[in-house]
């Protein structure tokens, strides 16, 4: 073991000058000593480095070292980033994938989930055009646990549609240029930290006593440009080390700064939904009644509103048939803020003392800005004349004209803000020079705040002539016949502002134990206690502008427009001329003939005339909630490694034990209710490796792993959704995810920098939580009106009656996961003259997966007579899948060259569909269609200590398509983020 880390150690010394200024020099990468901020340094020693490429004592320098062997040869740069990888990959018993600091630094990486999606077997969830989240072998990110310097953390962002209220790590919090490691351990050991079904991720920053003798430093700076946006940002990251010349004291620091300004632009249906029509092609589907019996008299009913719903063929086939519920086009501007600091102070009195302090800073900030052309027809279809329906072979209504539909123009802003917070100690004692103690702790904390979530209607209630087409599902044409430029069309109607927080936090304490009892055999031990807490509020200031059912006057005494599609008695909304301003809809992918210019209420000007934000904060029943969460254990491992039989082998067995207490708080109808439980885990995993011959490696593991129920399953109580009538209770006994993991991998190092692999990998999930449907009313669930928000149309309209979808999450049967992961990498050495400079790096990763989940289907016309029928949902049935956020298929290429003063890359990125959730209003499922991404590269280094770059991400500018439904596959949304290109140059002093 000792052997092996002082190779690392060499390698990562050697490596300092050749980091890429941007990472953060990759010669912070490996300690003297192996330290539980370092997991690179503590991968079990299986087989000898690599020692026909030794690393050089600068990246740049291409000449044999002093002292070398004349048949040695020096690799440097990029090469020699793809060779330290294969080191720690080579030498570890268990299976792990690294990307080091060089790797990162010239990669065109946005933040580190676009520098982890390199690794064979991991996909990214994006956001915005940057990546947010990540899968591992097909589970999502709530099933990866993240370790920062050895400590786990959660970061949460507020980027993307939504906040992130669960376990999953926010990786678009940090810029990769403040990491000089990212380890990824797919395979479990009794001594790793457990909660992971899919991988632990380790993300390392500063190690200053393994740079250089004195002063050392790095900057570099970057312009990016989007040809969407059109904007211009800043992109700078710098790094100070000093280590003395003894090698027991050493100091660095480091910061990154990113400010950027993107567009996404495109479509959006919110879901397809089933309902009934006015009327269909004239034929009127409402009707008022006289008389009983045989007496029965029939009168079409008033338009738009009363009378009931009476059978005929045109109506009830519409009824039946999916329509877009809120088809629009839109703009989304994502402003974002990114600052970085580490620093690391190490101390090293003695060869067996060592003691490190590491802290990390990250601030994120983003204002989302969303406006939206729009016709809303959720909920308002009995107000709707329908004519000229086209229906395709999914029951979809693709094309059509409708009359006095719902027009609304919508106008969103979020102001979010993530600040992240570490600091974490390590002291690594060589008790004896068989005996070693390792003992960690730190704290975390993650608070993501929105103290501006803000959304201002503007609605005509009775716009005539709109049309849209869905013929192409992923660019529809929306066509406008009631002109949405003329302030005098719209009133101010609505007014909504939802702020809130999320925080947090982790207290960490860790001891961990090493004992060489004999030569190839050791002991590991440890305790842990780790204290977890989650704890989110949400406030609304919602409101109808001049009515919530005559209970909420914004207006005062302010004349208000009357309504004439809710009767000359309905107070309906304030004339929006004055409020208002422009919007241009740009490329957002709309064929001829869609309407691209729009207005918007002006938020600042609206809130200021509404006194939005002087409205008192009403408490978020559904967003207000907390879970805490202690966990105690330890664990005994066993490490051997030897010969057998002439073969070759090394590795681990153990046993890791962990109990959890667990206290979930949450809101029942406006009461704070708490409930506690615990429950314990008994983890065994073994690791082993054979070797037979120098440069193959054959390596299997079983292991039972867990995961810990989703953060917001776990609330007592729920959230009403008043505009979809859907309600969604936590259920705080749910059992953990719990899963038998079994790996099997073959490895050949045919040639230095090389690899060719296949790894095989199942997980057969036992626990695995599934959601539960049943229909009924408010009272039945237990609550009253007080829990709607106040806008939505389940409280404006407010029917006792009103059936709502109740969900709830329930402890599942289980599920399953199998696949294989292909990777080759090799330089092109073979080939002739500069040809020689190229390599390559290839991947490919396929699962299967079925898992069982309650759905509900389609709607129903159920009649009580002729002429009283409605539409009802079935009751929940089974439907396998295959799990969330898992693509059947994915794959990475990158083409590289290099040579002493010039290199380039190109990479492409594909990630297969998926099912991303279950879906609502009679769809079943939706997630999003395959994704390729290419980004490249091109360096060139004037100088010794200068290089210039030009960079490019996103280069094909790639759509997202998002469908509502597996079968139908119904467009949910479809959109895009332009190409980003980043021009640079870095120094080293």
């Amino acid at each position: 073991m000792k052997d092996s880390v002082q190779r690392l150690r060499t390698t990562a010394r050697a490596g300092f000058w050749g980091a890429s200024i941007g990472a953060l020099t990759m010669g912070l990468l490996l300690p003297a000593t192996a330290n539980a901020a370092d997991p690179v340094a503590t991968a079990p020693a299986a087989l000898p480095v690599q020692t026909t490429t030794p690393a050089p004592t600068d990246a740049q320098d291409v000449a044999a070292q002093p002292g070398a062997a004349e048949d040695e040869i020096v690799v440097t740069g990029f090469r020699r980033s793809l060779q330290q990888a294969l080191n720690v990959k080579r030498n570890s018993v268990a299976a792990v994938d690294v990307v080091i600091a060089e790797d990162i630094a010239k990669f065109p990486d946005q933040n580190l989930a676009e520098s982890l999606q390199r690794i064979p077997g991991i996909s990214i969830q994006r956001d915005g055009g940057e990546g947010r989240s990540i899968t591992v072998r097909g589970l999502g990110a709530q099933f990866t646990r993240v370790r920062v310097n050895g400590l786990e953390t959660v970061a949460t962002s507020t980027d993307g549609a939504s906040a992130n209220r669960d376990r999953a790590f926010d990786f678009n919090v940090f810029a990769s240029e403040l990491f000089t490691s990212l380890v990824v351990h797919k395979t479990a050991e009794a001594s790793l930290d457990e909660g992971s079904l899919g991988a632990v991720v380790d993300l390392n920053t500063g190690n200053p006593l393994a740079g250089k003798i004195g002063l050392s430093g790095a900057l570099s700076g970057q312009a990016s440009y989007n040809d969407l946006s059109k904007n211009v940002g800043p992109r700078v990251a710098g790094l100070l080390s000093w280590r003395n010349e003894a090698g027991t004291f050493g100091a660095s620091a480091s910061a990154a700064y990113s400010k950027s300004d993107t567009l996404e632009l495109g479509n959006n249906s919110v879901r397809w939904a089933q309902a009934q029509f006015d009327s269909v092609d004239g034929t009127p589907c409402y009707y008022n009644t006289t008389g009983t019996g045989a007496a029965t008299a029939f009168t079409t009913a008033r338009p738009n509103s009363g009378g009931v719903y009476r059978q005929s063929a045109a109506c009830d086939k519409a009824s039946l048939a999916f329509h877009p519920r809120i088809p629009r086009y839109g703009v989304i501007e994502h402003k974002r803020e990114r600052l970085g600091i580490t620093g690391s102070l190490q101390f090293a009195p003695t060869e067996s003392t060592k003691i490190s302090i590491d802290g990390l800073y990250s601030r994120f900030k983003e204002t989302r800005e969303e406006k939206w052309l729009e016709v809303l027809l959720r909920s308002n279809e009995r107000a709707v004349d329908l004519v000229n329906p086209v229906y395709d072979a999914n029951n979809n209504i693709i094309s059509g004209t409708l009359n006095d539909v719902y027009n609304r123009n919508e106008h969103y802003v979020r102001k979010s803000s993530t600040k992240f917070y570490q600091l974490g100690g390590t002291l690594d004692q060589d008790v004896t020079d068989k005996f070693r103690v390792t003992v960690l702790g730190g704290f975390s904390k993650s608070n993501a705040s929105i103290p501006v979530e803000t959304t201002i209607l503007l609605d005509n209630k009775d716009a005539q002539g709109y049309q849209y087409d869905y013929t192409n599902m992923a660019s529809p044409k929306l066509t406008y016949g009631t002109s949405v430029t003329d302030p005098n069309e719209f009133q101010l109607a609505e007014i909504r502002d939802r702020p809130s927080s999320t925080i947090n936090k982790f207290r960490t304490g860790q001891i961990r134990t090493e004992w060489d009892v004999a030569e190839g055999f050791q002991i590991k031990a440890g305790a842990v206690y780790r204290k977890f807490s989650f704890e989110t509020v949400g406030f609304t200031r919602d409101t109808a502008v001049c009515g919530n059912g005559g209970q909420d006057l914004v207006l005062g005494t302010l004349t208000c427009s009357l309504s004439s599609v809710f009767g000359p008695t309905a107070i309906y909304g304030f004339p929006a001329a004055g409020l208002t301003q422009l919007v241009d809809l740009g490329k957002a992918g709309q064929p001829s003939g869609t309407t691209t210019q729009y207005v918007v209420a002006d938020i600042d000007k609206a809130a200021a005339f509404t006194k939005l934000y002087g409205r008192a904060l009403v408490v978020d029943q559904g967003n207000t909630r907390s879970v805490s969460e202690a966990t105690k254990g330890g664990y005994l491992e066993f490490d051997v490694k030897g010969e057998l039989l002439g073969l070759r082998y090394a590795a681990n067995a153990g046993m890791r034990y962990v109990r959890t207490d667990q206290t979930s708080t949450g809101l029942v109808s406006g009461v704070s209710a708490t409930v506690k439980r615990n429950y314990e885990d008994w983890l065994p995993a073994l690791n082993v490796a054979l070797f037979p011959t120098e440069n193959i490696i054959i390596r299997g593991a079983i292991a039972k792993v867990v995961t810990r129920p989703t953060l917001g399953n776990l609330t007592p109580g729920g959230s009403v959704d008043g505009f979809n009538y859907r309600i969604t209770n936590g259920n705080p006994f749910l059992d953990p995810f719990r899963a038998t993991s079994y790996d099997l991998a073959l490895e050949w190092y045919f040639a230095p920098q090389s690899i060719a692999s296949v790894a095989f990998f199942k997980k057969s999930i036992s626990s695995f939580p599934v959601s539960q449907t049943i229909t009924g009313t408010l009272a039945s669930a237990g609550l009253t009106r007080d829990v709607l928000p106040p806008s939505s149309p389940a409280a404006l309209q407010f029917d006792p009656n009103q059936l709502y979808t109740i969900a709830t999450t329930v402890n599942g049967t289980g599920a399953s996961l199998k696949g294989v992961e292909l990777s080759v990498q090799a330089p092109f050495k073979f080939l002739p003259g500069f040809l020689s400079n190229f390599g390559a790096i290839a991947n490919a990763t396929f699962i299967g997966s079925d898992a069982s989940y309650g759905v509900v289907g389609p709607s129903t016309l159920v009649c009580a007579t002729a002429f009283t029928c409605r539409l009802t949902a079935p009751a929940a049935v089974p439907r396998t899948s295959t799990l969330f956020g898992l693509s059947k298929v994915a794959y990475n290429g990158t083409l590289y060259y290099e040579d002493t003063k010039f290199s380039a890359r190109g990479s492409i990125s594909y990630r297969g569909p998926y099912v991303d959730a279950n879906s609502g209003t009679g769809n079943v499922f939706e997630g999003y269609a395959s994704t390729i991404n290419v980004d490249a590269s091109v360096r060139y280094r004037l100088t010794k200590w200068l290089e210039f770059s030009i960079e490019g991400v996103n280069i094909t500018d790639e759509y997202r398509y998002r469908y509502t439904d597996l079968d139908a596959n119904r467009n949910y949304e479809n959109n895009h983020f332009g190409r980003t290109l980043l021009v640079g140059a870095r120094l080293k002093i």
